[in-house]
Parts: structure tokens; sequence; C-alpha cells
């Protein structure tokens, strides 16, 4: 199922405003200059890449989510598996149960051990993964960050769901419409030291100090950890603290279902509005049930998708991660990658009651 058409994709992935999630990262702890120059997007400028290169067969990939529990990232990582088996590879899913920043550590290091061609990555931490990452690279195993990014020189890609900056800013300009730009508002987010959560919170609040929102005041930025019981309780804590709220926006999928769930079942129930990001298939209950007016997403599916064929074409040589080199990913079609060895999926697509029933994921 498509969100995009391919040409929309390609348009979207060669526009040179694109915004990169790698905004104001430090370099990795506990690395020298020399060394934290040692791999990632600073080498791949320099390294050949032959773009009539054939994919590899036999190629294995492994993709690492934030947890393996959560229902987004596994709707992802499974595209990827499937895609692999496309281009003749394997693929497998392997990861913590938890978000913790050092939780992915381990498993890094064991897919080092198992000589995996390439490892795709979700960061809990963009700093705390980049050390075996590095190791990694240096043994000649391609490294593609996915959905939230690392430190830019601890991978060769990063496969961006859409811009960072139209992502954050549309946010708080659906939910200012939704409330006639007056009141406060609150943001539920993952981890506090999410990527991506925190790029796009940085837009948000950018997109807040525009004249159109001098009414809306942003009360707290809450962090339900990517777990589900945590959300909900934050939400619950978020009402407590702040009977007067009148919006909330999580850019999390496991954060918008919890805060949903909380709400439909509470008196501010048609009056708090709740935006942000999450599935049809999680979502669709609380829209119907006149919950949720509306959310945002992008396609998870294609998102793994793109990841897995990203990995293929830098294992296979075919690209490098330099800026201006070009992939194809298979049915998705043509790819350019951006500044900083990234790479756009596409735009995100508004979910409500008009459209939901025509999605599946």
């Amino acid at each position: 199922m498509m969100l995009r058409t391919a040409a929309g994709r390609r348009a979207v992935a060669t526009a040179a405003a694109a915004v990169s999630l790698t905004l104001a990262l430090t370099a990795c702890s506990g690395t020298t200059k020399d060394s934290a120059g040692s791999g990632g997007a600073k080498a791949a400028g320099s390294a050949k890449a032959d773009p009539d290169a054939p994919l590899k067969k036999g190629l294995k990939i492994a993709f690492l989510p934030k947890q393996i529990n959560n229902p987004y990232e596994k709707i992802v990582d499974e595209a990827g598996i499937e895609a692999a088996k496309e281009y003749g590879g394997t693929g497998k899913e392997v990861g913590p149960s938890d978000a913790n920043a050092s939780s992915q550590v381990s498993y890094i290091n064991t897919l080092i051990q198992q000589r995996q061609d390439a490892i795709l990555l979700a960061a809990n931490d963009p700093n705390a993964v980049c050390g075996p990452l590095k190791q990694a690279m240096k043994k000649d195993i391609k490294v593609v960050a996915y959905d939230s990014d690392t430190a830019k020189d601890c991978r060769q890609l990063f496969i961006n769901q859409a811009s960072s900056e139209e992502i954050g800013r549309s946010l708080v300009q659906h939910l200012g419409k939704q409330i006639g730009y007056k009141g406060k508002v609150a943001i539920l987010s993952a981890t506090q030291n999410a990527t991506n959560q925190n790029t796009w919170i940085e837009f948000m609040k950018e997109e807040l100090k525009l004249p159109a929102y001098k009414e809306m005041e942003l009360v707290k930025v809450a962090y339900g950890d990517d777990a589900d019981q945590k959300s909900f309780q934050q939400t619950q804590g978020l009402m407590q603290a702040y009977p007067d709220l009148k919006g909330i926006i999580s850019p999390t999928t496991v954060g918008i279902a919890a805060a949903a769930r909380y709400l439909s079942d509470s008196s501010y129930k048609g009056k708090v509005v709740l935006n942000g990001l999450g599935t049809p298939n999680q979502m669709r209950k609380y829209v119907k049930d006149g919950t949720v007016e509306q959310f945002s997403l992008w396609n998870p599916e294609e998102l793994g998708y793109l990841g897995s064929y990203a990995a293929a074409a830098l294992a296979s040589g075919q690209i490098s991660g330099a800026e201006g080199e070009k992939f194809k990913a298979g049915k998705l079609g043509e790819y350019t990658i951006g500044k900083d060895g990234e790479v756009i999926l596409g735009e995100p697509t508004v979910f409500d009651s008009g459209n939901i029933d025509t999605f599946d994921f």
C-alpha cells in the first residue's frame, strides 16, 4: 500500500531544503578527534561507489529497533525483512525490551560477532551507541539509522521518515487550528534522549514562537518512555496538574494511543484535543468514538522497505553514503542521498474519519 506516489517521494527525497535530524548533536563520548572521523558520513564522501554494481545475493541484514515490543517498529522491521527477500538477502529483528539509552549496545556487539552485512538501527540515544557502531563500520559492516538518528559520524545513512521541520511544525499547526489558537498545551514524548522526538519538539517550540500562537502556552513536556502504561499515567498526570489543558501533542505511536485510551474514558473526552503521530489500526476506534479528530504518520512499511534497500545498496557498493548519490529502492523507485547521508521517505499523511478506513497498518 502506498501513501504517496513514487514521483512524489522522489521530489521530496531530492529537495535541497531537507532538514537533517542531526541538529546540535555532539561528538560521541570516549572517542578522539581522529577516531570520530574514521567512519560514517565524514568518510562516506571519500569512499568509491559503483552505481552500476548489482545488489549482492545472500546479504545478511539486521534491524535493531528502539525496543522489540514496539508495535510501530515491528511494522517497519517486518517490511524491511520482507524486502530483503526480494533482492536475495535475509533479514532479522533483534533488540531490547526497554528503550533505555544503552540497551542496544550489547545487541550491536553481538551483530558484529555474527558478521552481519548491515545493521539498521533506530537509536534510543544519539551517542550511547556510537562506540560499537564505529567498530562495526571498521569491520566493513554497513550502518543505517532509521526513524531516530545517531550522531552523524556513527553511521553511513539516515533514513528519515519525513522532513523533521515539517513534522514538528505541522503538528503544532494542526493542534492550533483545532483549539482556536488559544489555551494551554502539553507534549507527551517518548524518552528524553530520543533524537527524532527532541528534534521535532524543537521545531514545535519554534513554531509556537510565531505571532499566530501568542495565546497558546506550552506548559509541559512529559515523557512516557514509549511504554504504554507510563504514557497513560503521564497523560493522567498532565490532566491532574493542568485541568484546563486544551490540547496534547504526542509525536510517538505508543504515547498517542495511551493518551487516547485515557481520554476516551475520562471527563476530558471531547474537551481536550489530542494530536500527534499514530498508526491507523491503533487509533481507528478513538477516531470513531470522537476522542481524536485527526493524527499523522507516514507509511511505516515503506520506511522499513526503503531502509532495507538502502542497506543493500551500501553493502553492494552501489553507494557510499555521499551526498548526491542515487539508488533504486525496489517498487518505491529512485532516491537521492541528501546532506549528512540523509534520505527522506516522503510527506506524512493526515488521518481522520474520512480516510482512516482506507488504511490497514
